[in-house]
Order: structure tokens, then sequence, then C-alpha cells
């Protein structure tokens, strides 16, 4: 690959890590917005919170459910991957939903809101690498 190509290939990346940053984005304001919650707070609470605590750790799940579900995606032998990504996926969405749910105020009111929104859409994202990735390691287990 010469020197123009290898720009163009790094440029389209960089493109395509942008788009889908600014969609991880209006995913979650979508969410905050169909919760109710998405006006910020009147008085911002500063520090840790458990509400806070709570988003944080589903959010940290939520994102392995994705990078196992990547990860199985790249094995399709990995059976174990794709499930543990489906199973961790469901979790991150049930406790993000519910931070969600459970909140009383917007963006800064200790609620950990933005967490429980960014936890429900990247186990979402998990959950259908993991379904993808589990139909892809069937059809490879039949074939062989």
């Amino acid at each position: 690959m010469n020197n123009g190509q290898a720009m163009k290939r790094t440029f389209a990346l960089i493109l395509a890590a942008m788009a889908a940053i600014a969609l991880f984005a209006a995913l979650v304001h979508f969410v905050l917005v169909a919760g109710h919650v998405s006006e910020p707070a009147a008085t911002t609470v500063h520090g840790l919170t458990p509400r806070r605590l709570w988003a944080t750790t589903v959010a940290v799940l939520a994102l392995a459910s994705a990078v196992i579900g990547v990860v199985a995606l790249a094995r399709p032998a990995n059976r174990f991957g794709a499930i543990a990504s489906l199973v961790a996926g469901l979790i991150a969405v049930v406790n993000g939903g519910l931070v969600v749910g459970f909140a009383n105020g917007g963006p800064g009111s200790g609620n950990g809101v933005v967490g429980g929104a960014g936890a429900l859409v990247l186990g979402l994202i998990g959950m259908s690498l993991g379904a993808i990735a589990l139909g892809r390691s069937r059809r490879s287990l039949s074939i062989d």
C-alpha cells in the first residue's frame, strides 16, 4: 500500500470513528429525552453518589459486552464469547433502563442518568454483536 492509499484509509477510519461517536451521543440523548430526564439539574451534585456508582459500573459492563462481542465476531468458533456478550449486554440494558427509570432529575442531579443511558445504548450494541457472533458460530459449526 502506498502513502496515498494509507492516508485515505486513515482518513476513512477517522471519519467512521467520528460518525460512530456522533451516533452514540445522539442515541444517548434520545434515551434521556425518552426517559424525560434530559434537562440539566437546577443544582449540580458533585462527587460519586450511589446511583452514579451504579450507572458507572453498568456502563463498564456494557463496554465489556461490546468489546467481547467484537472479539467473538473476530473468532467465529468462540461461542462462549458470543453468549457472554449477550448476557452482559442484557444485564447492562436492564440496569441502565432502571437507572434512567428511577432518576428524578437530569444530568448533574447525581442520579447517574448519563451513565445509565450510555449503558443502555452500549448494552444494546453488545447484545447485537453477541447475537450476530452466535449466529455465525452456529453457521460455522453446522458447515464443519
